[in-house]
């Protein structure tokens, strides 16, 4: 008998087309409660609790009570990022689901991909912040250099506090829209949280959208002309 993850496994939970619909609900990193996700998987309350505790057994969701609620959320940033890749992969291949409404463009200019910034926006963040030198990919993997750390710093972000946690700070996350990839990890989260603080993007609830501010176009203009300041 093979050793190792269980990839099969896995696979078999994220395939339910009902299991599927309810792990991309939850991309927009909210935690919703087993009706609302019975409603986007569109199936019975019941089946829904048996899709979601498979999903839980399975540690790809998390649960969190208040009062009476129970509340469901994507486990961890690299169970988004799995779907995340899944989507892109779907694209490129081309399973794609019928193009629904206006709001379509909007989610492939700005979204969430869990808690970092995506589509084409996010695309031209990673890429202008790797053509500027700010971050590198070597044999390490994805890195700021010195500078990107003092322009992100002098940007806002508390570099020091994030390399305390467990997440690595720069990780390159493949774009389903795009694909190419987009910025997450600690740095990701972080850079999206000071463009939300300064009113650059707006989440647009329900759902993964993020609104840009005209103040934020004008904004990211510069940012994406000249991100060292």
């Amino acid at each position: 008998m093979k050793e190792g993850p269980n990839i099969s496994f896995v696979a078999a939970l994220v395939g339910v087309p009902a299991r599927a619909n309810m792990l991309c609900a939850l991309m927009d990193g909210r935690a919703l409660t087993a009706s609302e996700l019975a409603q986007e998987a569109g199936v019975t309350a019941q089946t829904a609790s048996s899709h979601l505790a498979k999903l839980m057994s399975g540690g790809l969701l998390s649960e969190e009570k208040q009062g009476r609620s129970r509340y469901y959320r994507i486990s961890g940033a690299d169970v988004a990022h799995l779907l995340e890749g899944l989507m892109g992969i779907a694209a490129r291949t081309g399973h794609l689901r019928a193009r629904t409404g206006p709001r379509d463009p909007e989610l492939r200019r700005a979204r969430l991909c869990y808690d970092h910034l995506a589509g084409e926006l996010g695309v031209a963040l990673f890429d202008r912040l790797t053509e500027s030198g700010l971050i590198r990919n070597g044999a390490e993997g994805l890195r700021l250099t010195p500078a990107g750390r003092r322009a992100l710093e002098d940007f806002g972000l508390d570099l020091a506090g994030l390399q305390q946690g467990r997440r690595p700070l720069c990780r390159a996350c493949l774009d389903w829209s795009e694909r190419r990839s987009h910025l997450g990890g600690a740095v990701g989260k972080a850079l999206l949280e000071q463009f939300m603080r300064r009113h650059w993007l707006r989440h647009e609830k329900p759902g993964r959208v993020l609104r840009v501010s005209p103040a934020g176009e004008r904004a990211f203009r510069a940012f994406l002309s000249d991100p060292v300041g």
